[in-house]
């Protein structure tokens, strides 16, 4: 399965905070219009792409509270 090409650097959140032990992930646009994730501790670990869909679909779930805590 081939990914599509990430089209923006990654960019952390900025409620991470700074410290290098903070747990966070980055996002970076890619040329289908969805998105790739990775961990900002360790960029070349791997990264996770989600096509546009399931990335709203996200999205959604993060702002109307659906995915719990």
């Amino acid at each position: 399965m081939k990914h599509p090409d990430v089209v923006t650097a990654f960019k952390k959140a900025s409620a991470s905070g700074a410290s290098p032990t903070t747990d966070c992930v980055e996002v970076a646009h890619t040329a289908d219009g969805g998105r790739a994730v990775r961990d900002s501790k360790n960029p070349t670990g791997g990264t996770q792409f989600y096509p546009p869909a399931e990335w709203a679909a996200f999205l959604h779930g993060l702002k109307s509270g659906d995915l719990g805590r």
